[in-house]
């Protein structure tokens, strides 16, 4: 039985994912405009809403629609185990709603991500912002690298930036900080003039793929489905997801699904390792 994966060029899987994104954006929109989002707490003290569940279904379902022959790793689904997902060499890492705090406290920085894994990498990533309904896309197969924004003004192509002044562009969370944050932040103050961008979910990546800010360290806990789809458009653009060993950020290597800490990086070619690397 042919691949139905194997059918579609990369132009129309990202496109798929697009169409998927959008449906899921709808969904949670409608949730959003209510008084009463549902919310209850997980086993990990996080909060679900109905608007999770409800675009974990459309993107699960809409997955499956568009590629049967991949898997798909969902913040919502049931426990897959480790043993099961160490087979697969291709896979889709879906986090319905990124930034669940962020939509309950109605400020708009949340998204919808899905990534396409291909050998421990993002190959693939649709990042969607269903308030402002921009759309970021990261390709990265083969010799198809390719990163662009759509909004109401089109079709806008990413690249990152520069480091090119003693100026630094610093992206952090609003919501998750740290001691080594705090090691980190005071070291970039000794070297530079930072100016600091507050965000939420995974626009911090964004950022940095649309040329602007030049660094997001992360030094707080993540999981794998908070990243995957950022890290391609991140990497499509031209920078670099890097461990705080200064290794790229790869996926379903071990039982748990945390990431370590890392540094998302505009300009690959300035020394941060030599400067970031005993933060942590």
């Amino acid at each position: 039985m042919p691949s139905q994966y194997s059918n579609l060029s990369s132009t129309q899987l990202a496109e798929g994912l697009s169409k998927i994104c959008r449906q899921a954006g709808k969904a949670i929109l409608e949730v959003y405009n209510r008084s009463d989002f549902g919310v209850q707490t997980k086993s990990d003290n996080s909060p679900l809403t109905e608007a999770d569940l409800a675009a974990h279904h459309i993107i699960v379902d809409g997955l499956a629609d568009l590629v049967s022959d991949v898997p798909t790793l969902s913040e919502e689904s049931d426990k897959i185990s480790f043993k099961t997902r160490s087979r697969w060499n291709r896979y889709f890492l879906v986090d319905p709603l990124d930034g669940t705090k962020e939509f309950i406290n109605r400020n708009g920085e949340f998204t919808v991500n899905i990534a396409l894994i291909e050998n421990h990498v993002p190959i693939m990533g649709a990042v969607y912002v269903p308030v402002t309904d921009v759309l970021y896309i990261g390709i990265n197969v083969g010799e198809d690298r390719q990163a662009y924004k759509i909004d109401k003004g089109g079709k806008t192509w990413l690249a990152t930036r520069s480091m090119t002044s003693s100026a630094v562009t610093v992206v952090a969370s609003r919501r998750h900080g740290s001691e080594e944050m705090e090691r980190c932040m005071a070291l970039l103050n000794e070297n530079f003039d930072v100016d600091t961008k507050n965000v939420g979910s995974s626009l911090k990546f964004c950022q940095i793929a649309e040329g602007g800010a030049d660094l997001y360290p992360r030094l707080a806990p993540t999981s794998e489905w908070d990243t995957g789809a950022a890290q391609a458009v991140v990497t499509a653009a031209g920078g670099l997801v890097v461990d705080d060993s200064f290794a790229e950020l790869q996926y379903n290597t071990k039982e748990n699904i945390l990431n370590p800490f890392f540094f998302v990086i505009a300009d690959t070619d300035y020394p941060w390792q030599k400067l970031l690397s005993n933060i942590s």
